[in-house]
């Protein structure tokens, strides 16, 4: 959820499925926090407005309450998902996922991060906290394994080294003015 919208306690919701219709009145919901604490919530109302889905909850009065709802992810009920055409996942399935290019590990999938490009982005974290943005492009999929949380893939050369961390040794060149 991005923002409150008006004072009685109603949020703007970034949408990220192909049926925006599951959230009708009295739609069950879980609200997933930044700290991993699930919270649910009942759609009481909801309408589009601009880009987003504004939605109304029960319980959500003012916009203290809604407040407390921000930067939460939306979830639907594991039962009540619908079914995905072929190539398409649901965040929660691939969170935690370990990645692969060929048969070296890269790390596990911490997040995926939408509207950068064409393909989402899978936040990858590594030993030493390294984090890796990765295209999750069909082009570079090789196999996915949900049931074994892996992600086989194909990347190309560099791709790794785009977002990497730098080095103490680039830091101080940087620092340096590239000396």
């Amino acid at each position: 959820m991005v923002k409150t919208q008006g004072r009685h306690g109603e949020v703007a919701v970034e949408l990220h499925t192909g049926a925006p219709e599951r959230f009708r009145e009295d739609a069950r919901l879980f609200a997933l926090a930044l700290d991993g604490t699930r919270r649910e919530v009942t759609v009481e109302e909801s309408w589009p407005h601009k880009t987003w889905l504004v939605l109304k909850f029960a319980g959500i009065d003012s916009m203290s309450d809604a407040e407390t709802l921000l930067r939460t992810e939306l979830q639907v009920p594991v039962a009540e998902r619908a079914a995905l055409d072929a190539g398409w996942n649901y965040i929660s399935d691939l969170t935690g996922c370990k990645v692969f290019d060929g048969d070296r590990e890269i790390g596990a999938i911490a997040d995926v991060q939408f509207g950068a490009g064409e393909a989402p982005l899978l936040m990858v974290t590594a030993d030493q906290g390294k984090t890796y943005e990765i295209p999750y492009a069909e082009a570079y999929l090789v196999k996915l394994d949900l049931a074994a949380k892996q992600v086989y893939m194909r990347l190309p050369e560099g791709i790794l080294e785009i977002n990497s961390p730098l080095s103490g040794a680039e830091k101080r060149k940087q620092n340096k003015g590239g000396e």
